[in-house]
């Protein structure tokens, strides 16, 4: 049992002083630290610094780590062009992204106070590192695949590696499964991929609408995507459309990724279906697909968080730096509002979204904690001064054990 006493402890509900945290794995009680010796007589104190924030670990739902040796090899600023360099760069980018460059990226994270991270994982070239993350990790087994002829051979693979992560046994490691995206997975794999996650409960997620391209794809088999399947795939026409596609998904609470080129009646469906929007600002920008329209989505009150996407279309994996373009990004939703919905959206709606027991400092929650070092006594403002600032973290601890500082 420790009992850790910060200045402040940042709750959903407000910013509370004078009063201390104690934990093992999860966090057993907040008081007033001569009430906390009390209760727990034996407990280790840990006394922190001058003006020492206390606060949830952040929660990455969308990363794929597989592509983290790019920086500067991939063409930035409008979708197909980014695709191709993908696929010219393909396997350079994975040789070049050994576990020891993935377990670096990982590290960078927990650096940011990542303390959970969903893997998007295409190949199982990160299963490793994921196994022996410090964080915990939701490994999303990806499958891809639009051709029929293929789709044996496709699922036989992804089954594999779906079930090389079912044998993992660690805390904090939960195999999941991730659809890449209605354009580039055949019907007869999405269905057979999500029987498995309703039968197993398995978290589901997947890439949707992020670009025009996929839009004109998926409603006229035409656009810029048109060339792309004919040359790659011999392929004329979409295997699948948007309304067939979210239909698939209608019993499963489902994680959608990007959802930049959605119309009001598919918002509509996935706020009926229960349904996630993970946020990725930064992606967003880069591959030249424009912004989420956060303002629409709140409206029609559909549930969204925060990610960063991978190092593929990302300079930095770090969810106060998503935030801050968010921030700036978004100009028509009030500053102070909307930087606090941004913290929630990478805590504790990110934690509900995935379905995990941690995202605030609640009694009974799981102690994935970091400690922030503010530079001054916080006001109303705290929320746009974290997100503007990046104050140091000091310390990260993930179920209650220490995993950075000392």
């Amino acid at each position: 049992m420790k009992i850790i006493v910060p200045n402040y402890i940042l709750t959903p509900e407000k910013l509370l002083s004078g009063m201390a945290v104690a934990f093992d794995k999860t966090i057993k009680h907040i008081a007033p630290l001569d009430e906390l010796k009390k209760l727990f007589n034996d407990a280790e104190i840990i006394e922190l610094e001058k003006n020492s924030l206390l606060m949830p670990g952040f929660i990455n739902a969308h990363v794929h780590l597989e592509f983290s040796a790019n920086k500067t090899k991939l063409s930035y600023g409008d979708f197909i062009n980014w695709l191709y360099s993908v696929i010219e760069n393909r396997e350079n980018l994975i040789l070049d992204c050994n576990s020891k460059c993935i377990k670096k990226t990982i590290e960078d994270m927990l650096d940011a106070g990542i303390t959970t991270l969903g893997a998007i994982s295409s190949h199982g070239m990160d299963f490793e590192a994921c196994v022996n993350a410090p964080q915990n990790v939701i490994y999303f087994n990806e499958l891809i695949g639009s051709q029929a002829s293929m789709a044996d051979l496709l699922f036989n693979n992804f089954l594999l590696r779906l079930n090389e992560s079912k044998t993992v046994t660690r805390e904090g490691f939960y195999p999941a499964i991730a659809i890449h995206s209605p354009y580039s997975v055949h019907p007869i794999l999405i269905k057979k991929a999500i029987e498995i996650a309703n039968s197993e409960n398995l978290k589901l997620t997947a890439h949707f609408l992020e670009s025009n391209a996929e839009r004109e794809w998926l409603d006229n088999s035409s656009g810029d995507f048109k060339d792309f399947f004919q040359k790659l795939l011999k392929q004329d026409s979409s295997v699948t459309n948007v309304d067939d596609f979210l239909n698939y998904f209608k019993n499963n609470n489902t994680l959608f990724t990007h959802v930049v080129k959605a119309n009001e009646e598919e918002l509509s469906t996935l706020k009926n279906g229960g349904h996630t929007i993970i946020h990725c600002p930064i992606s967003n920008r880069l591959l030249g697909n424009g912004a989420l329209n956060l303002k629409k989505i709140e409206e029609l009150g559909i549930a969204w968080i925060l990610a960063t996407d991978g190092l593929s279309s990302n300079y930095k994996l770090d969810l106060f730096e998503e935030m801050k373009c968010a921030l700036f990004m978004h100009s028509d939703i009030p500053l102070l509002d909307l930087a606090k919905k941004l913290i929630l959206s990478a805590t504790k709606n990110a934690a509900k979204a995935l379905g995990l027991n941690t995202g605030e400092i609640e009694i009974g929650k799981n102690a994935d904690m970091i400690v922030v070092d503010l530079e001054c006594e916080p006001n109303e403002e705290l929320a746009i001064h974290l997100i503007l600032h990046r104050y140091n973290i000091s310390k990260v601890y993930i179920n209650g054990t220490l995993k950075k500082g000392s």
